[in-house]
């Protein structure tokens, strides 16, 4: 187990939470975040017969600009302000998939728990998830 460091750099995406943290917000047993590029980190759940969630993604944004349009998505995404993390947040769902967009300071974020159950428990992974992420930008 490597703790996060304090400051991480703000493109390292799978720097930003540790299977420790996931499994926390989640009771998923997770290995370690495979990269899909430096802004793009995805952990698998390593037991999927014991847990109903199946992956986790964040997505890093490279600046604040694609997180006013999602606020304005049109049906049948449903968008859900948050309060509470970061400078501003909101839920985008859609049909039973959701995730948690985040800016905080001059960057932005998208988290999202991809697993079978109800999109308000998802929403409450997703919110501890992000709180772990903003506490490091």
């Amino acid at each position: 187990f490597v703790p996060p460091r304090a400051n991480a750099a703000p493109g390292d995406a799978c720097s930003l939470l540790t299977p420790a943290q996931i499994k926390s917000a989640t009771s998923a047993d997770v290995g370690a975040g495979t990269a899909g590029s430096a802004k793009l980190c995805q952990w698998n759940a390593s037991t999927p017969a014991t847990s109903s969630v199946k992956f986790i993604t964040l997505l890093l944004y490279s600046d604040t600009k694609a997180f006013e349009p999602g606020k304005h998505m049109p049906a049948p995404a449903v968008v859900t302000p948050v309060s509470g993390v970061g400078d501003d947040a909101f839920f985008l769902a859609v049909g039973d998939q959701v995730g948690l967009i985040v800016k905080k300071g001059s960057g932005a974020f998208k988290i999202a728990v991809y697993a079978k159950l109800s999109v308000d428990q998802k929403e409450s992974m997703e919110k501890a998830l992000a709180s772990q992420i903003v506490s490091q930008l």
